[in-house]
């Protein structure tokens, strides 16, 4: 086999998506299909056997899906690049597959050339995604991030000592509750006044029958 070629597997469950694609890619210069796979298993299998280059990789198909060939796959050879040729452009499969490890993105409605540009691509180390797809992440990532709140950086003692503050209770009382030394209470009693940016008990005991602290 010519070392320069670029070695692909089809992975799909539909036979005629993998003729069509086996005789489109056939007409490229230097790329070669290896193998076909109907399953995530059988493709597993010819990867081990063929060492491909590149995969292209359905998402939907009976037993291992798209997502868990393509993370077992790269688990066993991180250097092949996985191209997802597909029709789903849903959140509950798009990102699951990236974070698995998919190098690019496609839709089956892709053009022939496009599927060809995106292997040699990704044979060269770049990767290449739908333009919706692309939206959609960068969408993603655009979008504000949730601001934490103050009590979340509590640990679950200073949370038990909130809770306790909020009843009332003196550093003795705490101490005799927590089967600790005032010391500590105190020491801990100062670690959430800071984290809540309260001056006093007063104020922390009020925060935390805002936020639902309080037993």
């Amino acid at each position: 086999m010519d070392d320069t070629l670029i070695k692909v597997l089809l992975v799909d469950d539909h036979e005629m998506v993998r003729i069509g694609l086996a005789a489109v890619l056939g007409t490229e210069d230097g790329i070669e299909v290896v193998g076909e796979a109907s399953n995530g298993h059988d493709g597993i299998r010819l990867a081990q056997e063929y060492r491909p280059d590149v995969v292209l990789m359905d998402l939907v198909m009976e037993g291992m899906d798209g997502i868990e060939t393509t993370r077992r796959l790269l688990q066993l050879y991180p250097d092949c690049k996985v191209i997802v040729l597909t029709s789903f452009l849903d959140d509950e499969k798009m990102y699951p597959v990236i974070e698995a490890g998919a190098f690019s993105y496609l839709l089956k409605t892709s053009r022939a050339s496009e599927i060809a540009q995106a292997i040699r691509a990704a044979a060269k180390g770049q990767s290449i995604l739908e333009s919706q797809v692309a939206s959609k992440i960068m969408n993603r990532f655009r979008q504000p991030k949730p601001v934490a709140e103050p009590h979340e950086d509590l640990t679950e003692r200073e949370m038990e000592v909130l809770r306790l503050i909020a009843k009332g209770k003196s550093n003795q009382e705490l101490a005799d509750d927590l089967f600790i030394g005032v010391k500590t209470v105190k020491f801990h009693v100062t670690n959430v006044l800071a984290k809540l940016g309260v001056e006093d008990r007063t104020q922390a005991a009020i925060y935390a029958f805002k936020h639902g602290l309080a037993e």
